[in-house]
């Protein structure tokens, strides 16, 4: 697990910017936490490092958005589904297989994304910066994540 502290929204946007460098066509970024803790920027910073000309916005209500950019980019949120029956439905990593996905509240679903994934963990803390815990599987293993770190 690799811990990086994110003292404003501009820096957690700047981190997901430096992860779009380490990324496959293929590869799913799960992201997990609280409301508010930086989801959606970090997303967007990763569609500004594949070079996306528009707002990544949260897609909490239609699922699933797609932006095109170096990678296709497909940015999903499965927070309001409530089974892993209805995340298969939407074949999201098939979907995906030529593009990058990532996945809001994947924490809870990360099964159904199989094990060569990247998991971030956003947690606030006190002061307002937040904290992103990266937990490598599969092949993000050998990746060099600490080049993201800044």
């Amino acid at each position: 697990m690799i811990p990086l502290r994110c003292p404003d929204p501009a820096d957690t946007r700047a981190v997901g910017r430096r992860l779009a460098s380490l990324l496959r066509p293929g590869d799913v970024v799960l992201l997990s936490g609280d409301l508010g803790a930086g989801k959606t920027l970090f997303a967007g910073g990763i569609g500004d490092g594949l070079g996306v000309d528009q707002p990544v916005v949260s897609p909490t209500f239609v699922l699933v958005r797609q932006y095109d950019g170096l990678l296709p980019m497909f940015h999903a949120d499965i927070y309001r589904l409530g089974s892993t029956a209805e995340i298969d439905d939407l074949e999201l990593p098939a979907a995906a297989s030529d593009g990058v996905l990532v996945v809001e509240w994947g924490e809870a679903a990360g099964p159904a994304f199989g094990e060569d994934h990247l998991l971030v963990r956003f947690t606030v803390e006190d002061d307002g910066a937040r904290t992103l815990q990266f937990t490598p599987r599969g092949s993000w293993v050998d990746r060099p994540l600490a080049e993201v770190a800044g």
